[in-house]
């Protein structure tokens, strides 16, 4: 198994603002409103690739846009 993000069943926080583009506050808070997936494992805190690519995959077909 490499290194390739493609073969990862999870993302750090970091790894979360790298991929998304996001700051780290926005990330925390993200993860910590439940509003991005996430698991807690002792202290660390990961994020599901699969739950990811869903929540992603869920934003682009709805919209959050009012008028």
């Amino acid at each position: 198994m490499g290194n390739d993000q493609s073969d990862r069943l999870v993302y750090d926080v970091n790894e979360l603002i790298s991929l998304l583009g996001i700051s780290r506050s926005s990330a925390y808070e993200a993860v910590r409103s439940g509003q991005i997936p996430s698991l807690r494992i002792g202290r660390r805190i990961v994020i599901p690739k699969t739950a990811l690519d869903a929540w992603l995959a869920n934003g682009a077909n709805t919209t959050d846009r009012e008028s």
